[in-house]
């Protein structure tokens, strides 16, 4: 079996449950371990909000918002079918009786999100996931925090958890110290959990190989060709690679290598930021600007010194904070821009004014695989040989877990769980 190319969470989660199920893996990947979108991300587990990218809000942004690199979407203005094309399928669905729709195919997938990270701490493959408390949505004024009392309130009409209390004025201080007076309202979100994203991946990876797992770091598969007994997976060197089976753990490149397999939807690159900071107030719990689209995780745990991009962090030092945002469709090559990361320090440091945005480590960019729809494609493909884990969007730590769980069970088993039909590949 091999979870082919760059597998982060997704991935390298889906290799772990096959070998809890006593299958022999090979895992490739196109840069080093660990390397990919799930890295920089903010490292939230919080299956109370994960939820379809397209919704009714989304469209309120309008045309002249997303050409503005200073927006928190960002579409650079270019002639791009393809891009064009994903955009006006991202529009379709951005109603709510779709939302609503996707929210529910969520919501049973959700519930089992925070399992799947138990079961792997559990093995010692990982650590443990860290409470979340508080987790706050912070907003300017009390008008502003409307729309998220909206949306969980719609997240529980479809029958998934979610616990809040809404926070004014002095109940925001005291809930976090850290944000600023102009921080007027806030949604103190219940039963969240937080990980320090490379160290996570790291060690998922690292305990793939601890259990007799094969890692191929800095190969790139170029193809995949299958035949009745086996799949062959061709690197750009031009070496083949015999597998009983494949599951394409791509990502933003997911789409190249599924398409000649019946998979359709196209998954598109939806570029996110993040660096890290300290100072001498940073908060000791995540905090969400929604309005901003930046989240910010405290980085509890020292990472290791072989961490990448930047120099390691010290145990013993200052307290790091990870700020990441942004959504800016543009190709996963395509370098960090700059405007990007200032438009983000810009948006947060009134808001955290003890937090020394100018120092700044780590700056990163990622490509983050997303759907038109808003729904991951998780399973079979149209060759028995073949299976994919990707298009999470900005889910795919969260989910990845569960999503490795259950794909594990459909390849090993022959029967798809219910709870993937909505995520189907072939739909």
């Amino acid at each position: 079996m091999s979870p082919s190319s760059a597998p982060g969470s997704s991935g390298s989660a889906t290799a772990w449950f096959l070998q809890e199920r006593g299958v022999a893996v090979t895992v490739y990947d196109s840069d080093h371990a660990a390397g990919g979108a799930s890295w920089g991300n903010a490292g939230w587990l919080t299956p109370a909000l994960a939820a379809p990218l397209p919704e009714p809000d989304v469209l309120r942004y309008g045309l002249k918002s997303v050409l503005t690199p200073s927006s928190p979407v960002y579409v650079p203005p270019r002639l791009d079918p393809s891009l064009w094309w994903f955009l006006a399928g991202f529009a379709r669905h951005s109603t709510l009786p779709r939302w609503q729709r996707g929210m529910a195919a969520y919501a049973p997938f959700n519930r089992r999100a925070i399992r799947a990270f138990d079961d792997l701490a559990d093995a010692g493959a990982t650590p443990r996931a860290r409470q979340a408390g508080p987790f706050l949505a912070c907003y300017r004024t009390s008008a502003d925090a409307g729309a998220m009392l909206t949306e969980l309130r719609r997240i529980k009409e479809v029958g998934q958890s979610a616990h809040y209390d809404y926070l004014t004025g002095p109940q925001v201080r005291r809930a976090q110290p850290a944000v600023s007076d102009a921080v007027e309202a806030a949604v103190l979100i219940h039963g969240q959990r937080y990980i320090h994203p490379p160290q996570f991946v790291r060690a998922l990876a690292h305990s793939v190989v601890d259990r007799g797992g094969k890692l191929r770091e800095s190969v790139r598969i170029s193809d995949v060709e299958t035949e009745s007994n086996a799949a062959w997976l061709r690197d750009s060197e031009g070496a083949r690679h015999r597998h009983d089976a494949v599951v394409l753990a791509t990502g933003a490149a997911l789409s190249r290598l599924a398409r000649r397999f019946g998979v359709k939807k196209v998954v598109h690159a939806g570029r996110g930021y993040s660096f890290t900071v300290t100072g001498d107030r940073v908060p000791d719990s995540p905090v969400y600007f929604p309005d901003q689209r930046v989240a910010c995780t405290p980085l509890h745990e020292p990472t290791a010194p072989d961490h990448q991009p930047g120099a390691p962090a010290d145990a013993d030092g200052p307290p790091l904070l990870r700020v990441a945002g942004m959504m800016e469709l543009r190709r996963p090559d395509e370098p960090l821009d700059q405007r990007r990361i200032r438009a983000i320090v810009e948006a947060t440091r009134e808001l955290l004014p003890g937090v020394d945005f100018d120092r700044r480590s780590d700056e990163w960019v990622g490509s983050r695989p997303c759907t038109a729809d808003g729904l991951p494609l998780i399973g079979a493909t149209r060759s028995p040989r073949v299976f994919v884990a990707g298009g999470h969007g900005m889910w795919g730590v969260v989910l990845g877990p569960v999503t490795g769980k259950l794909l594990a069970e459909q390849i090993v088993t022959g029967s798809s769980p219910g709870v993937l039909t909505p995520f189907d590949p072939l739909r």
